[in-house]
């Protein structure tokens, strides 16, 4: 019998038919044993939910003990949570469906389970690396994700949703995933297992790799959607709330954020002076000029933003792999960043209007 632990490895999928053979083989492929693999099919659609039946009929001779539940389409917090009430392992892992772990990635999430001194660890997260194509949008989703890892210290406060694994009964304890929460239920369990005194750790070595990431339209929408959520997280957990390691995985968003009233005040410095053309007295003397040339910093302030710091660590990657193309490419990425900023104070309008009317995991403002 084997003294190694049972570990259960979930996902759960709403439309996600072509990618559900690619994720459940490679769930499928890990070198740990004893494990459990249960797939939650989430009021899908398509074909997706067949094909996880089909996909565990195929495997029906396996030595992995293989679950497919189906539910109305409730949501991913919804089906996580189904999915943990359903676990045996002692240790219940979480993916996602476009995502295809690494061999030993389970193994190496296990080997990270080591406390320091006197810490008691209830969850190990790995590190997601996004495959790229030929568009910006996937370069660049690849080098902020790595730029984020790159810096990333052994204790944190997230279990990334793709790549993470949680002691059960410690998960069960702080409540597991409620299906009333909108996007970052993973930050949400997260800073519940912080605040009851758990740690998580940072296993770089357990891999998984995320199909890339293509389209301005998507990578927008889940960019608003993060902002959202984290409206829910800030509100439920301020900072002095909060046990554990601070936020260590916002990364260039906090600088993306500003960009947008940044580049609309530098516009509103400038309009005046085009409206008061021709000018009927010297330029220089003018008070629009002097409302312009403070536009123009602000302009510098900007360009600054993508030479240094997270910004800066993306656009210097992909100006290593532009070619002759490096100035279209400049200019498409400080746009895309633009567009990104707007997306983020679009997601935390739209998180303190779920705030108001206590929808999507927020609590009541008022008893």
């Amino acid at each position: 019998m084997s003294d190694k632990p049972l570990v259960t490895v979930t996902v759960c999928a709403r439309n996600g038919a072509h990618w559900v053979d690619d994720c459940l083989n490679a769930i499928h492929a890990q070198t740990h044993r004893p494990l459990e693999i249960i797939a939650v099919n989430d009021g899908s659609t398509d074909s997706t939910g067949s094909l996880m039946d089909a996909w565990m009929e195929s495997n029906s001779d396996s030595d992995v003990s293989i679950s497919i539940l189906h539910q109305d389409a409730l949501g991913l917090s919804a089906g996580r949570m189904a999915a943990l009430n359903h676990a045996q392992g002692e240790w219940v892992a979480i993916t996602d469906i476009d995502v295809r772990p690494e061999q030993d990635w389970i193994e190496q999430l296990l080997l990270s389970n080591v406390p320091v001194g006197e810490e008691t660890i209830v969850a190990v997260t790995g590190r997601t690396i996004f495959q790229t194509h030929t568009d910006l949008v996937s370069r660049f989703r690849a080098v902020e994700i790595a730029s984020k890892y790159r810096s990333r210290p052994r204790r944190t406060s997230l279990a990334n949703g793709p790549c993470s694994m949680f002691k059960r009964q410690a998960l069960l304890d702080a409540g597991g995933f409620d299906p009333n929460w909108y996007h970052a239920e993973d930050m949400e369990v997260s800073l519940r297992l912080l605040n009851a005194g758990g740690s998580i750790v940072y296993a770089p070595d357990a891999l998984v790799a995320h199909v890339p990431e293509v389209g301005v339209r998507r990578f927008l929408h889940k960019r608003r959607r993060d902002a959202r959520a984290h409206v829910r997280i800030v509100r439920h957990y301020p900072s002095r709330q909060r046990s554990g390691p601070g936020f260590d995985f916002i990364g260039s968003a906090s600088i993306a954020l500003s960009i947008f009233p940044i580049a609309l005040l530098m516009l509103l410095s400038i309009v005046p002076l085009l409206m008061a053309y021709p000018f009927e007295q010297a330029w220089s003397e003018m008070w629009q000029t002097q409302l312009a040339l403070g536009g123009f910093m602000l302009g510098a302030l900007i360009e600054l933003m993508f030479w240094r710091g997270p910004l800066g660590v993306i656009t210097r990657s992909i100006k290593r792999n532009a070619g002759k193309n490096s100035i279209v490419l400049a200019i498409s990425v400080r746009i895309l960043v633009l567009r990104w900023s707007i997306a983020l104070w679009q997601g935390l309008l739209l998180g303190c209007l779920d705030a108001l009317f206590a929808r999507n995991g927020h609590k009541r403002l008022f008893r």
